[in-house]
């Protein structure tokens, strides 16, 4: 059966939903570490170049394909080709990316919601830098408690996509935005008042040419994709939700400019920290659980600010959980008729299941051997696969679709208003951005360094 499609109630509704789903742990746990290994300064300017030359051009892209096909990733690509069936393999990489990033990204956000609860109980108080850090080895090595935040998170984010587009998504992202702008001001605040200030601003906004690799641009690119939600199909089905009046190409802008915003807060909030007790900028995935946790312990209102914190990191992961589940749910109830219910239900039943071995990566109690084979843990290497190859080659088959394949008639009308913006636009679709994509593909493999 046919079910009547939802709308965004309105364009706050939309860019609530776009920059929850942006701004997730992508900025706040992942933006600041790649940043530090890759030397700070120059690299947040390719960021920012990346974001607002590569990522806003894509945004743009997948936002209208959904909204001129009112039609979910897989049928948004057989709308507009019918009888080239073959470029659906990008529209379903990104669909599948989305699932796979859940599965594990839920196992992620889990821990943060833990470390809340260690904040209130003032688990930090008089321990050692190795007993705070033990405590990370210690969760991420339990199966049976990893897999209960596991559950608990992925069942929260059920619940709100259960409850559809407006009553659901549209709501709580605009609650949980709001929520996680204010935490972001306070600790902000806080930082800007420690001694190792000027120095984390060196670092982050001076240009340091003896740190910058050559990479780092691709990196900035793949980072910029993963931070604005590009090539997992998300952007496409909540674009499906944009009526027909509202103009794609400032509401990119807007979502562009958040984004490199947010991202920059989120830098000047956590070096800072970094920088007033001498550590090393590039400490990698144990920035956020082992080392910050052992920082704010030296702090005054030590539990306040761990807190709030690790309130903030559980708020940023649900803005991008949504769009998680709902693009899996969203493909499923046009492919096959379901209700959302349903949809739902069996999205975060399938990522909860799947999820299973990324909980127990740590600790081996699922493929113990998975380490020694790939050099790697079970959920270190899903993420490769999807950051390596899944989302860039679903992000490259995005870009050349619309750029080759729609109606220049309805692009242009998109950009009316906007000069030559369209000219330049298509061609960073149809030529830049895919030759950057396949330079990510090929130095990511190793094949190119």
């Amino acid at each position: 059966m046919e079910h009547a499609r939802e709308h965004w109630s309105s364009r706050i509704g939309f860019l609530m939903a776009a920059i929850g789903s942006a701004v997730g742990l992508g900025l706040l746990w992942k933006f600041p570490y790649t940043v530090g290994e890759n030397g700070g300064g120059l690299f947040l300017i390719a960021y920012i170049l990346a974001v607002v030359f590569l990522g806003v051009p894509l945004f743009i892209a997948e936002v209208l394909l959904g909204k001129k096909t009112q039609k979910s990733a897989v049928l948004a690509f057989s709308y507009v080709a019918p009888k080239q069936g073959s470029w659906k393999i990008g529209a379903y990489l990104g669909v599948f990316a989305s699932f796979l990033i859940m599965s594990y990204y839920s196992v992620i956000a889990g821990w943060g919601m833990n470390y809340v609860l260690l904040s209130l109980s003032g688990f930090y108080t008089n321990l050692e830098e190795r007993e705070i850090g033990r405590a990370f080895s210690l969760l991420s090595g339990s199966m049976s408690i990893s897999l209960f935040w596991h559950f608990l998170f992925t069942l929260i984010t059920m619940a709100v996509v259960f409850t559809g587009v407006r009553k659901g998504i549209e709501y709580w992202s605009k609650i949980m935005v709001k929520i996680l702008f204010v935490l972001l001001v306070i600790l902000l605040g806080f930082s800007l008042s420690l001694d190792g200030l000027k120095e984390a601003l060196c670092f982050i906004f001076y240009p340091n040419f003896d740190t910058f690799k050559g990479s780092s641009i691709l990196e900035a690119v793949g980072l910029a994709f993963f931070t604005l939600s590009l090539g997992q199909g998300i952007m496409i089905s909540y674009g499906s939700y944009v009526g027909e009046k509202e103009d794609v190409v400032k509401m990119a802008a807007i979502v562009g400019f958040s984004v490199i915003v947010v991202a920059m807060m989120a830098a000047v909030m956590i070096f800072p920290v970094v920088f007033t007790f001498g550590l090393q900028p590039d400490s990698g995935f144990g920035l956020v659980f082992q080392t910050l946790p052992y920082l704010f312990a030296k702090l005054p209102m030590s539990m306040l600010i761990s807190t709030l914190f690790f309130a903030l990191f559980v708020f940023t992961a649900l803005t991008s959980a949504f769009p998680l589940i709902e693009v899996v749910a969203a493909n499923l109830m046009e492919l096959f008729h379901i209700t959302r219910h349903r949809a739902a239900f069996f999205t975060a039943l399938a990522t909860f299941v799947v999820g299973i071995p990324s909980a127990a990566a740590s600790s081996g109690a699922i493929f113990p051997e998975w380490q020694t084979l790939f050099s790697s843990n079970f959920l270190v290497t899903i993420d490769r696969l999807v950051s390596v190859w899944m989302i860039p080659v679903a992000g490259l088959v995005t870009s050349l679709f619309v750029g080759w394949k729609m109606d220049k008639s309805i692009k242009q009308k998109e950009f009316a208003g906007y000069g030559a913006l369209f000219t330049i636009w298509n061609v960073f679709l149809r030529f830049v951005i895919p030759f950057l994509i396949i330079l990510i593909i090929i130095q990511k493999s190793g094949v190119l360094q």
